[in-house]
């Protein structure tokens, strides 16, 4: 139902597009794993998933279960809620296992929070948490990486410019656009295990962004052509 309601209104609030690399969704169920920059993330990026199949499990702030309404709703379709910082986080790793076994795809974020920046602007993925490959290591499922972009324009920031970000996206209708990359298998150590998860979403996110025309962090617009270049005029030399 979740996945339902967000393709359904998702693109009322902005231009989604999605994209995907061959073999880039899985037959069987997979650990999805998306850069996290937004509140509004597993909306936009649940919406895309339903686009190719996929209704993931979803692993999210135990905060959200308390919310009314959603909260019924969530312990309803079987969504994991983490309990960070508590006795009680490995819990999530286990259901998420056990979704995994029963043939589902489950959706989690390696960063475990958003980013510390408060404008619209985009940013690579920070350090993982190990759960990813944890998980990843105990179940043997693959791993899906995805990089979505694009939605901090829908919400981010403090709670007012977060306010007020969703309730204009419908007449702003933002560009918003999620890559999902084809899944791989993950190395045994945990360490190069994230390592690599990260590199792969990395790689995911860095073709959302350019697939909305969007200048990387660090680049700039060339003025002559407008493309995207590290050295302004460099792709030009007129």
């Amino acid at each position: 139902m979740l996945s339902l309601i967000a393709a359904a209104v998702v693109p009322a609030f902005g231009r989604l597009t999605v994209t995907a690399d061959p073999d880039g969704v899985p037959a069987g169920g997979g650990i999805v794993v998306a850069n996290h920059t937004s509140l509004a993330d597993p909306a936009v990026v649940v919406a895309a998933l339903r686009r190719h199949g996929i209704e993931p499990v979803v692993l999210a702030t135990a905060g959200l279960w308390r919310v009314p309404v959603l909260g019924s709703a969530l312990r309803r379709e079987g969504h994991i809620a983490v309990h960070r910082g508590t006795a009680r986080a490995a819990e999530s790793l286990e259901a998420a296992a056990a979704a995994l076994a029963s043939g589902r795809s489950v959706l989690l974020y390696g960063e475990g929070r958003l980013p510390g920046r408060r404008d619209a602007g985009e940013s690579a993925p920070g350090p993982f948490r190990s759960g990813l490959a944890r998980l990843a290591a105990a179940t043997g499922a693959p791993v899906v990486p995805v990089g979505q972009a694009g939605v901090r324009r829908l919400c981010s920031g403090g709670r007012v410019k977060q306010l007020a970000g969703t309730v204009t996206a419908p007449l702003r209708r933002p560009g918003l656009h999620v890559h999902i990359g084809a899944p791989l298998r993950l190395p045994a150590g945990v360490p190069e295990a994230t390592h690599r998860a990260r590199e792969a979403v990395t790689d995911a996110w860095r073709t959302a962004v350019l697939a909305l025309g969007e200048p990387l962090p660090g680049q700039r617009r060339c003025s002559v052509c407008s493309a995207s270049t590290n050295t302004l005029g460099s792709c030009c030399p007129l």
